[in-house]
Parts: structure tokens; C-alpha cells; sequence
């Protein structure tokens, strides 16, 4: 249990399109709230500073909707490491390396295995299907390990909607 998110989306959008909005990183940046500093290179470490605030109060009432105990978050610092690409196939697969849930006041960034983030494209009539697979959450430490799987799980929901209104408006 606990370990794989996936969520699919169907984008009325060329794959093509989609691939840039996935690896560019002034696009990816747009949709999904983070301002990163080098493009997507196989092997690098992404450095970046998510763009506004985090609602410490919006976050702790969605951890008690989600059934368990809120805890705290932690401003992030500008230009920490966002993420650590593996590889880019161009255009159907591009995957990166993570901390999820890296706000929690419970994380230690430096303790922590990441996950590996994956987005696989596949065309199909009516544009492009999105694949997002979230997998390796049995190596997040046990105590946070149930907390950072749903509010992943939540937040690629919600990061799939954002992509959509990306990549669909004209």
C-alpha cells in the first residue's frame, strides 16, 4: 500500500506540445508553481524556489480531511534542489528523482530516499494521454511515509488539472 500514485489524463493537445510543457522549464515552471533555475539535463540537479506561499492552515485542515494527524511545514529556501532528472525520451518519457511531501515539518531532505517521478506520453485520437507514476515510497521513513503518499497523491490531482489548463488553453 502506499507506494505507487499514478494518474492518468487525457490532453486534447499534440505530443509534441505536451513535451515541452512537461520539460521546459519556463513552461513546467507556469503550470506547476515552481521557478527553476537549468533546464532538464539528464543526470542534473534542478535547482529552484516555489513561487509564493505555502497556507500552513489549508495544509493542516486537508491532512485531517485526509484522516490523520497535521503537522507543520517549512518554508523552503530559494534555489534548493527540486529535483535530479533520469532520463528524457524524447517526446514520450521524462522522469526525475524527488523528495515527496518535501515541506513536512518531518522531513530531513538529507535523510531521505527520493522517489522517481514519471511522465509517460502516448498519442491517441484525441491528443495526447499523460501517465504520471510516483513510485519508491517504501524508502520514506515510516512515521511520514503514509503522509507524503496522500499528499501526493493530491497534489499530482491537482498538478494533472494544472497541466491541462496549460496545455488546452488557446
Amino acid at each position: 500500500m502506499f507506494d505507487r500514485i499514478e494518474k492518468q489524463v487525457v490532453l486534447r493537445a499534440s505530443i509534441e506540445r505536451v513535451w515541452r510543457a512537461i520539460t521546459d522549464i519556463e513552461e513546467f515552471s507556469q503550470w506547476f508553481g515552481v521557478k527553476l533555475n537549468e533546464p532538464f539535463v539528464p543526470g542534473r540537479a534542478i535547482t529552484g524556489t516555489f513561487e509564493g506561499e505555502f497556507d500552513e492552515q489549508a495544509l493542516r485542515q486537508y491532512q485531517a480531511s485526509l484522516g490523520f494527524e497535521p503537522t507543520g511545514i517549512r518554508q523552503m529556501p530559494r534555489n534548493i534542489v527540486f529535483c535530479t532528472v533520469e532520463q528524457m525520451e524524447v517526446p514520450r518519457s521524462f522522469s526525475f528523482r524527488w523528495i515527496p511531501y518535501g515541506i513536512d515539518i518531518d522531513c530531513d531532505p538529507a535523510k531521505e530516499t527520493p522517489t522517481l517521478v514519471e511522465f509517460r506520453l502516448e498519442p491517441v485520437t484525441e491528443g495526447t494521454r499523460l501517465t504520471i507514476t510516483e513510485s519508491g515510497f517504501e524508502g520514506i521513513p515510516a512515521h511520514r511515509r503514509q503522509r507524503a503518499f496522500l499528499m501526493n497523491d493530491g497534489g499530482w490531482a491537482a498538478q494533472a488539472e494544472n497541466l491541462k489548463r496549460h496545455v488546452e488553453r488557446a
